[in-house]
């Protein structure tokens, strides 16, 4: 398994025990997906009010969700970032940031009844996806890959909805 730089912030309370969770679940996302250079991943960890308004600057999308996906290449689904695209100083490659809303989070970890520590690993792989370049704005077979995926991973690592 290659070496992943996985960079978690928090602007809230609460989060500091999902930081490992995200250390063990976005490599292993990597992985299943064949990424096959050391990469860097930024992590935030926000409320509503937080991802709103990162929603707004950044989307102009007016409310809250549960995460966003910033990825620094413009790639589809099964093409990768390569050893060129590394930072010199780091030898990581910069895949992208994302932020979850813990807020949000819980809550609809609650509402599927699987608890707060699925649903940060699901939106952790949600948007590992998306920076590898799924997308899933249609309602079609990109979403259905894109949920098969997500599933196969959380499968992977164990982590399922009981």
């Amino acid at each position: 398994m290659q070496h992943h730089e996985i960079i978690v912030e928090t602007e809230v309370d609460g989060a500091e025990e999902y930081a490992e969770l995200l250390r063990r679940v976005i490599p292993a996302a990597l992985e299943a997906e064949g990424v096959a250079v050391p990469c860097e991943v930024d992590v935030l960890f926000t409320d509503d009010e937080g991802i709103h308004a990162i929603n707004l600057e950044q989307r102009e999308v007016d409310r809250p969700t549960d995460v966003l996906s910033f990825p620094m290449f413009e790639l589809s689904p099964g093409e990768h970032p390569g050893a060129e695209d590394a930072e010199a100083g780091t030898g990581l490659v910069p895949l992208g940031d994302m932020v979850i809303s813990l807020e949000r989070a819980t809550a609809q970890g609650e509402e599927y009844g699987h608890g707060t520590q699925r649903e940060v690993a699901y939106l952790a792989v949600h948007s590992v996806l998306h920076l590898l370049g799924y997308d899933h704005m249609d309602e079609g077979e990109e979403k259905a890959r894109m949920r098969a995926r997500e599933e196969d991973i959380l499968g992977e690592l164990g982590i399922t909805r009981e």
